[in-house]
């Protein structure tokens, strides 16, 4: 490994630990702790496979990508204030990994649920339905 590469890797270890971001894969005993879990995908997904316990869900990304930071991060904060450790999931992992390091960024204490609900579903974890109609924050 050339000393680019090496230094390049300490920079980012070093920018993720700053961050306030933890990488966590979705487990029983997480959930069952309470934690709130901001499920940031699409309403489309959560009627697919529910939703886990403790989730609220208020999308980033909408269906073409598009995001909106002020309406998410209001939302957000109905739930959780930057000094509350929460999490984050969405569908395989990827997009709560980008967002969780946004929030990290700029002072969030969260946790990035690695494997997404895929993984949560493998372990076989129940889910929720979705209702749309129910006001969840």
């Amino acid at each position: 490994m050339n000393l680019f590469k090496i230094y390049s890797l300490l920079i980012f270890l070093t920018v993720s630990l700053l961050a306030g971001v933890e990488n966590r894969y979705p487990n029983m005993a997480l959930v069952n702790s309470g934690i709130k879990i901001i499920d940031i995908r699409t309403q489309g997904e959560w009627f697919q496979t529910g939703l886990l316990p403790h989730s609220y869900p208020i999308t980033f990304f909408d269906e073409r990508g598009n995001y909106n930071i002020s309406t998410f991060l209001a939302n957000m904060n109905k739930v959780v204030g930057k000094n509350q450790k929460f999490a984050v999931l969405c569908r395989s992992g990827s997009r709560s990994k980008t967002v969780s390091h946004f929030l990290g960024r700029n002072g969030y204490k969260v946790i990035n649920l690695v494997g997404g609900i895929n993984y949560s579903i493998r372990l076989g974890m129940q889910t929720e339905k979705y209702n749309k109609f129910k006001r969840y924050y």
